[in-house]
């Protein structure tokens, strides 16, 4: 185990809450000390929920260590029971905890209660928060269903053929990054092919609704991170067919619906051939030229970081130079991606290993947590925040999915106004000395005579240097990359840059030495 500043995900026994908080009628008795209630801050602060989770501590001290703390956990067990009255109880216990082995899972398991009771066990020295989510759903959902399930080998009734198909949204949970807005988004992209929602869950549901999951036709895992294990069991108990493909980008929501109206029979083909979002325009339109190339850094977890990668090459232009997760549970999806690109993926929840990887790339972009947001902005590089762990800003008021087309003009905003608001920040400091813009210019309506510099050199005509100084090939290229309202400026001032250094070629590293120096 190691100590660190900042991690990427809490212990287990938070991905637990995460479920809990996320359902109806669901309570959670977690042995703990006093100090462990910090998580309740998460939901509060930072997703801003109006309420606490249901969560229930035993909260004990270090005086009671010499005591009995396993009765503390039968005691907060049982009044969780009567002061709540769930329909169902999660029992477990947080790192801390763990350490004196106290099985509050198994004190629950005894107790005779009136409500179903699942016992969580789960490894707070070699798991995570993830993973802790993942095993609680399914737990859940296994408590829930396996009572029902066919005995192995049945085989699946036929679906009615009257109706709409129906497919079940599964993984949304509470702290996961934009599930409320990626859960309409997805139900409206459904509905698009004639695809009613059955049951989001954990997002909004009750054991009781957990029950209807069998009779859709198919289970959409829109989080593998936290939605995979049940529906792996799902598929092998009740024969359900899963859809896997994450709809996160333009070519990835076209995936989606192809492999979903496979599965359930229906025509998507008005869908597909919509133009339903505004990314491949603005890719391709003058303004984004500017994007062309530019080299990103992409880390996350692993369903965000490999829909991000997808999105830099494939939609976007861009080349993707690191590609990284802190989700071992995916690890081997990104390396492989990593490969296919050419690359050795970055597997860590180490910020300082990340840090250092930012650094030694020297990326154009960020794309990555709140983590890398800080990484970036120290190193004064663009950064967006594409995945977990987030802070408050992140759980925006506002419609912002991620999923379907909707959610790629979000990300086409997102994404692209760091790199432009850097590129007005460089053109602000490379020309604030030009006989234009520089702060004691006339305003522009009197002439720029009033304020201009009496030197042709200071005010960057082309005559007082062009002559002298020669372009390499590589370098005019280069320069084309400006935009088009500004590269006059720009080839002027990189030609003075050069005289005033008696340089008789401009190449491309005089080009940057130029956008350095009067950046400075």
């Amino acid at each position: 185990m190691e100590l660190t500043l900042w991690t990427y995900e809490g212990p287990p026994h938070i991905g637990a809450m995460r479920i809990a908080a996320s359902m109806k009628g669901v309570h959670y008795a977690l042995h703990a000390p006093q100090g462990d209630t910090y998580a309740d801050l998460l939901f509060t602060m930072i997703e801003r929920r109006d309420g606490r989770p249901p969560v229930s501590y035993t909260t004990f001290q270090a005086r009671d260590l010499g005591g009995d703390t396993a009765a503390l956990a039968v005691e907060t067990i049982r009044e969780s029971v009567e002061r709540f009255r769930p329909e169902l109880l999660l029992v477990g216990e947080s790192c801390t905890a763990e350490l004196i082995q106290d099985q509050p899972g198994a004190l629950g398991m005894g107790m005779d209660l009136p409500v179903p009771v699942v016992p969580l066990e789960l490894p707070a020295y070699s798991k995570k928060e993830n993973w802790g989510a993942c095993e609680t759903l399914y737990r859940v959902v296994r408590s829930v269903l396996g009572p029902v399930a066919p005995a192995p080998g049945t085989p699946r009734a036929p679906r009615p053929g009257t109706g709409r198909p129906v497919a079940n949204l599964l993984g949304p949970t509470s702290l996961g990054f934009r599930c409320r807005d990626d859960v309409q988004e997805v139900a409206r992209l459904l509905d698009s092919i004639g695809v009613a929602v059955g049951v989001v869950a954990p997002l909004g549901a009750s054991p009781t609704d957990l029950l209807r999951i069998p009779e859709a036709d198919v289970n959409v895992c829109l989080y593998p991170e936290i939605a995979r294990s049940t529906c792996s069991w799902l598929e092998r108990a009740f024969g359900q067919p899963t859809v896997k493909t994450v709809p996160i980008g333009v070519g990835a929501t076209r995936d989606f619906l192809t492999e979903v109206a496979d599965c359930v029979g229906v025509d998507a083909g008005d869908e597909l051939t919509a133009n339903a979002s505004r990314l491949p325009w603005y890719a391709r339109s003058v303004d984004s030229t500017y994007l062309t190339g530019k080299r990103v850094f992409v880390f996350g977890d692993g369903t965000h970081a490999l829909a991000a990668a997808r999105i830099v090459e494939e939609e976007l232009g861009m080349s993707v130079v690191g590609l990284g997760t802190y989700s071992r549970e995916l690890a081997r999806e990104v390396r492989a991606a990593a490969q296919g690109r050419g690359l050795e993926a970055l597997v860590s929840d180490d910020y300082l290993e990340v840090e250092a990887r930012v650094m030694e790339l020297q990326p154009e972009l960020v794309l990555g947590t709140q983590m890398e947001r800080h990484v970036a902005k120290r190193l004064g590089i663009p950064c967006a925040v594409i995945s977990a762990p987030v802070h408050v800003q992140d759980f925006p008021a506002r419609y912002s999915p991620q999923m379907g087309f909707e959610g790629a003009n979000v990300i086409f905003d997102t994404w692209v106004h760091p790199l432009m608001m850097g590129l007005e920040e460089h053109l602000l400091g490379m020309f604030r000395e030009d006989f234009e813009f520089h702060d004691r210019a006339a305003p522009s309506h009197l002439g720029a005579e009033a304020g201009a510099p009496a030197d042709p050199a200071a005010r960057g005509d082309a005559g007082a240097s062009a002559a002298t100084v020669e372009w390499t090939p590589e370098a005019l290229s280069e320069l084309q990359k400006v935009p088009f309202f500004v590269r006059g400026k720009a080839r002027r001032n990189t030609e003075r840059f050069a005289t005033e250094l008696s340089l008789a070629t401009i190449t491309i590293e005089t080009l940057y030495e130029a956008k350095a120096h009067f950046g400075r």
